[in-house]
């Protein structure tokens, strides 16, 4: 029997029941439009008494996507062994949408998934409470800067913190929130706009974790300086915060966008970070400064699969071209006690031709599990990895299984959901197909999380909360067990470290840095004095402060700490107040302005006739659509103009614009319109018109964003710039979801030459 308009909140303990009239009594009435099993009263009989009474279990967080192991294993006992969707075993099912895997911190269950539908489309983080479902809160932000299509919005899973019980969200468009466990943002930072994230179309989003003190996220990215080139790197911030500690690019050039998740382990007295590189390699990196340890080349293309260790094996695999010959995939164990560059003199053993490229493996009591590609799941002897059976769960793998109670929970992206006894085969125990309303199977992309004798996971049709309905609720976090990552008395420093290693700051005003140092495995020892110097910046360093000389106006460059025979650096954008121009008559050739984030070597200034501009020439290699961040991303009520030029390369024209608010103005080449848009691959918001503009002619164009009345008001004009600049706007439109801050930037998308030219950044008048 369910209830679906009306939730039932039986108490904790004990729930007495007078059945005669079918009267409840001793319950608690919430108007909630959730779905909720009524087992919990399925000893009610016609006529009589019932007392049920419900027996205490330890229970558990799942703080991170793989538990709190990170080796995809539960320590939950009493789990159910089958359900129903018409209602068995189903405790709650709430209504959201979502790709992920939920965590379980606190008796709450988080999530992150898509939310609305046309304009209203959004990413959604939201909290419901584990044992009802009730909804405690929710937070939809929009998308912006980004080809991530709306039915991959949500798909990194967050990250929990034990201490604090802050939550943590990397959202498509680049967005890194800190979260209470109340919902109220602590802090956010846009990694995009901030340090140029990368992101592609196949929505491939890096899940962050937490150790210590530390918040840990990964991505591509293209950004300043010695970052310019596109690589995948680690940050490391500070969790309470969201303060830079350090910033680690182990790897080469990215094969392809990924989003494998780093672990902890403690290997050789170490404590490292394991994880798949975009371009095709393994790495450990010390926790506490971001060196690399050791390096493992695994693939000729990216790793999405996250790594298991077990003691000082590291299990990883991929779905790709091998190195060393022409099958497709490979799952291999590693020696993870290696250090260095190299390659095979660590593997122990290696297990081919099985494409295992999106899923992460378990790694329980000798065995190793996982799903491959097609949705089956392997078990191998984990010391030699001999195969011991194959069993097949759906069609398409991409959620990692999960072991708990003796059973392994699978499921495929066709809406199946399979429990399955592990032992010296495999034996299904039950196996369900999940169904949107109009009855295609709902996508299941995450995995399940375990908590309190419950399992939940989301789907495209919901959050699922499955568990026996008897067994009483009880919440027993998971004890936090800080670690001491402080070196021994006497170690000899062999790191220097400068925090924050990346900062933003204005002319005139001072940034405050720290030095500490570490020992070989990189474990704290203190905070000395250092000799400060600067590299590329005009100012001044004292004591760790730093001042830059308001004359010099915006530019970028490096603070050195030196300890000894230690170097440390910071990395340091000044960027002025508005307002600014630029010209580009003062930028060296070949470059492009220092402080700018994402202009790497695809925006570079060269000479024209008497004149300098910048130049956006057609790629060689990668794609010709980004965008150049100029300022810092909480600016708003500005206008941004600029002089632009298109060319014409045989029949293709590009396309052309500026960047305000995290909305776009662009002149449409091959399509001869002028668009205003926030979401580039979903158009949530955007306006189109006709626009017929001519190659190799100098046009101006001017945007501004205004927020009137809870909307963005849009703005935007185009014009020939030996012409008068006309009174009417050229296109205008309004976002009832508006962004309300955001980096002035350039677009191009270069399929011909653009050129840029007379840049102007002014504040609006208040």
């Amino acid at each position: 029997m369910e209830l679906s308009l009306d939730f039932v909140r039986c108490y904790r303990y004990n729930i007495s029941l007078q059945i005669s009239t079918i009267k409840l009594f001793e319950i608690e009435v919430i108007k909630l439009p959730q779905r909720v099993n009524m087992k919990v009263v399925k000893s009610m009989v016609a006529f009589g008494l019932v007392l049920l009474t419900w027996a205490g279990a330890s229970a558990s967080d799942w703080p991170h996507w793989r538990g709190p192991g990170q080796n995809g294993v539960s320590p939950e006992t009493g789990l159910i062994s089958n359900w129903s969707t018409e209602g068995e075993n189903l405790v709650w099912q709430a209504d959201f949408v979502g790709r992920s895997t939920p965590i379980v911190l606190n008796g709450r269950v988080y999530v992150i998934g898509r939310s609305g539908q046309d304009i209203t489309e959004q990413e959604r983080v939201a909290c419901f409470d584990a044992e009802t479902g009730l909804l405690v809160w929710d937070h939809a932000f929009n998308v912006f800067h980004t080809t991530i299509p709306f039915n991959r919005v949500g798909w990194a899973s967050l990250a929990g913190d034990p201490e604090t019980g802050n939550i943590y969200a990397h959202g498509v468009q680049g967005t890194f929130v800190c979260y209470n466990s109340e919902g109220k943002i602590l802090w956010t930072r846009s990694l995009t706009e901030e340090v140029g994230r990368i992101s592609g179309y196949g929505g491939r989003t890096h899940t962050p974790f937490v150790d210590g003190d530390l918040v840990v996220i990964s991505f591509l990215s293209t950004s300043w300086g010695s970052h310019r080139p596109g690589r995948h790197r680690y940050y490391a911030l500070n969790k309470n915060t969201g303060e830079t500690v350090w910033i680690s690019t182990p790897g080469g050039p990215p094969k392809d966008t990924t989003y494998s998740t780093p672990v902890i382990a403690v290997i050789n007295g170490q404590r490292v970070l394991v994880a798949g590189n975009a371009d095709g390699a393994i790495y450990a990196l010390k926790i506490g400064t971001g060196e690399m340890v050791w390096k493992f080349q695994f693939s000729k293309r990216g790793i999405n699969s996250s790594v298991v260790v077990d003691g000082t094996r590291v299990y990883a695999s991929h779905s790709e071209e091998n190195m060393d010959n022409t099958s497709m995939g490979r799952v291999v164990c590693i020696d993870g006690t290696g250090t260095g560059d190299v390659t095979k003199t660590h593997e122990v053993w290696r297990y081919d031709e099985s494409t295992v490229g999106y899923t992460s493996p378990i790694v329980h009591d000798g065995s190793i599990y996982f799903v491959d590609n097609s949705a089956n799941l392997h078990c191998l002897d984990a010391g030699s990895g001999k195969e011991v059976w194959v069993h097949k769960v759906g069609t398409v793998g991409r959620g990692s299984p999960v072991w708990a109670d003796g059973k392994i929970y699978a499921n495929d992206v066709n809406g199946t959901f399979e429990i399955i006894r592990a032992g010296s085969e495999a034996e299904s125990l039950d196996k369900d197909l999940l169904t949107m309303p109009e009855g295609r199977p709902a996508e299941i992309y995450g995995s399940p999380a375990f908590g309190y004798k419950r399992i939940y996971f989301t789907t495209e049709g919901g959050l699922y909360c499955l568990g026996d309905p008897m067994s009483r609720f009880v919440l027993t976090p998971s004890a936090n067990r800080p670690y001491d990552n402080s070196a021994d008395e006497g170690a000899e420093p062999t790191h220097v470290q400068v925090i924050p290693a990346e900062a933003l700051v204005q002319p005139g005003q001072p940034a405050y840095f720290v030095v500490r140092t570490f020992d070989e495995n990189g474990r704290l020892i203190g905070e000395p004095e250092a000799e400060w110097s600067l590299k590329g910046l005009a100012g001044k360093v004292e004591g760790g402060a730093f001042t830059s000389d308001q004359a010099a106006g915006s530019q970028a460059g490096v603070l050195v700490a030196k300890v000894g025979e230690l170097e440390g650096s910071a990395r340091v954008r000044v960027v002025a107040p508005l307002d600014w121009s630029q010209d580009f008559e003062k930028v060296e050739e070949g470059t492009n302005p220092s402080h700018w984030v994402g202009a790497s070597t695809k925006f570079l200034v060269r000479s024209q006739k008497e004149n300098k501009v910048l130049v956006k020439a057609p790629v060689t290699r990668g794609l010709n659509r980004s965008n150049v961040y100029m300022g810092p991303h909480d600016w708003s009520n500005y206008t941004i103009q600029v002089d632009l030029m298109g060319t014409k390369k045989g029949r293709r024209r590009p396309d052309m614009g500026l960047v305000a608010n995290r909305y776009i103005l662009d002149m449409m080449g091959n399509h001869q319109r002028l668009q205003v848009r926030s979401w580039t691959s979903d158009l949530r918001m955007a306006k189109t018109i006709d626009f017929a503009w001519e190659s190799d002619v100098w046009y101006t164009m001017k945007f501004t964003v205004e927020l009137v009345g809870g909307k963005a008001l849009i703005r935007g004009k185009v014009w020939k710039t030996s012409e008068e600049e006309p009174d009417a706007w050229t296109i205008t439109a309004e976002d009832p979801l508006p962004n309300r801050e955001g980096s002035p930037g350039l677009y191009g998308f270069s399929a011909a030459e653009i050129y840029y030219d007379n840049l102007k950044v002014t504040k609006n008048n208040e």
